[in-house]
């Protein structure tokens, strides 16, 4: 499985850039495989990025901004979604992985099943 971000290399927004960071940065930190794809310089990725956000994950006007994050082909969220997984050490179950044993995530997993 691979993680996809789709980022927009070129943004003027330093809102989209400090989320793309963090997104990335925290993948980074954790050894989560990913691949970055860029729709500021690829129309390939950005057709395919605004094609594959589902109707209900889409701003009411206007298409979806980066980051977006998908399992393969599967949609995972956006930066809000991420940010709230992340916040209740729920990460790995977002991006749809298992969470590495003796994560904090893996603890959290355990007690709620035991």
């Amino acid at each position: 499985m691979v993680i996809r971000v789709y980022i927009a290399s070129s943004s003027g927004s330093t809102a989209i850039k400090k989320k793309q960071q963090d997104v990335l940065g925290f993948l980074e930190a954790k050894k989560i495989g990913f691949e970055e794809k860029d729709i500021a310089a690829n129309k390939e990725n950005r057709k395919w990025m605004r094609e594959n956000v589902p109707e209900n994950s889409r701003p009411a006007t206007g298409y979806p901004l980066p980051p977006q994050i998908f399992n393969e082909s599967q949609y995972r969220g956006d930066y809000d979604a991420f940010f709230e997984a992340r916040e209740n050490n729920a990460v790995y179950a977002f991006l749809g992985l298992t969470a590495s044993p003796g994560s904090k995530e893996a603890e959290v997993q355990a007690e709620q099943q035991a």
